[in-house]
Formats: C-alpha cells, structure tokens, sequence
C-alpha cells in the first residue's frame, strides 16, 4: 500500500499529519505536484513533479495508483476515479470517500458548478478549522491501523509477501492473485468508512 496526495492544494497543516504517519507507520507517501515541495529527510516520503496543466497531477495518480493505496484529495471527481480503481480516498478534512457516498458527493459538485455557471455566488468551503485537522488524523490513524493488521496478517500467511525477491519468496504482483489477499481487501475496503475496527479484529 501507498499513499498518494493531491499535494497542490493540500494544507500544510495536513502534509505535516502525513509525515508525522508516514514515518511512523513506515508506509510510502508520494506528494504529486506541478511545482518543487519540501519534504522532511525520509526513507518513505518522496515527491512527484508534473507539468502544469488541468488534471496532469489527477492523471498522474489515476495512472500509478494500485488497488488498496490511499489517495489524499479535496477534488471529488478524483476520489471517484481513485475509488472505481480499487483505492480509497480521504479529503484533507478527514472524509472518507466511499461507493456509497461519492456518488452523492459528485451530483452536488456538479450542482453547485452549474449554479456559479449561472451566475449565483455559493461561496468557497469554509477555512480548515481545527476539529477538521483531528478528523483528519483520526481516520488516517484508523486507516493506517487497518493496513499494519493486514500487512502483518499477509506477511503471516503469504511467505515473501512483504519481502519480493527471497529466494522461494513470492513477488509482490503474485501475492496479490492470492485468494486470501483478495478475501481480505474485498472485506475491508469500504467497511473502513462505517465499521472501521471491526474487520481485523478477530485476526490478532
């Protein structure tokens, strides 16, 4: 599993969270953006440079997204296409994009855009506050929770999951064929969102 950011509109505030994560839990992060960020001195935090243009950093993610990742985004069209590919999304106000709601989410995008295309002022979302930084931190620490318990759950019963490349070992793309890895990202993925403890718990 990765994560990938939207990382030109992302709050600072939201970046130091995912560094703060992304060292802790030891999961790749990669900052995808049209212009130089500053990263802290990591092994597992790197930075992506697209060219400028409308939706190059979108397509960029779309493209190296792989099922199970985590796509950290405000753009709903985005989450729709990372969702319908396998990953979840989460917004910088701690969202958690899923089937059951995006859906919903892209019908009033679409409604408000045809409002301002006629004309009326609905305003911008609201300043990031600070209730919306700690729902932000707290579902990614249940996400991330989630990952540690199946990558420990994976590394268990599929011998070279977690280490491609051993002798005897399995590759990474081939473990993914495994039935008990598809079982268990199939009963994770959107339960996530409604039940976020319950999945893995009788595993430990």
């Amino acid at each position: 599993m990765k994560i990938w950011v939207d990382a030109d509109a992302c709050p600072v505030v939201i970046k130091e969270i995912l560094f703060r994560a992304a060292e802790r839990t030891q999961v790749p992060l990669t900052l995808v953006a049209n212009q130089p960020l500053q990263t802290p001195n990591s092994d597992y935090i790197d930075t992506l440079q697209v060219p400028r243009g409308f939706d190059v950093a979108d397509d960029e993610i779309v493209k190296r997204l792989t099922p199970g990742d985590l796509v950290i985004t405000s753009d709903i069209p985005l989450a729709a296409e990372v969702i319908d590919n396998g990953g979840h999304a989460l917004s910088p106000r701690g969202e958690l994009h899923t089937t059951e709601n995006i859906r919903a989410r892209l019908n009033m995008r679409d409604f408000l855009d045809t409002m301002r295309a006629s004309g009326v002022d609905t305003g911008g979302p609201p300043a990031l506050s600070q209730r919306d930084r700690q729902q932000f931190a707290n579902t990614l620490d249940r996400f991330l929770t989630q990952h540690v318990k199946l990558k420990r759950i994976l590394e268990a019963n599929l011998p070279g999951f977690a280490r491609p490349g051993d002798v005897g070992g399995k590759t990474d793309e081939a473990c993914r064929k495994e039935p008990l890895y598809i079982f268990l990202i199939e009963q994770i993925g959107d339960v996530q969102a409604r039940r976020p403890s319950i999945i893995l718990e009788r595993e430990t």
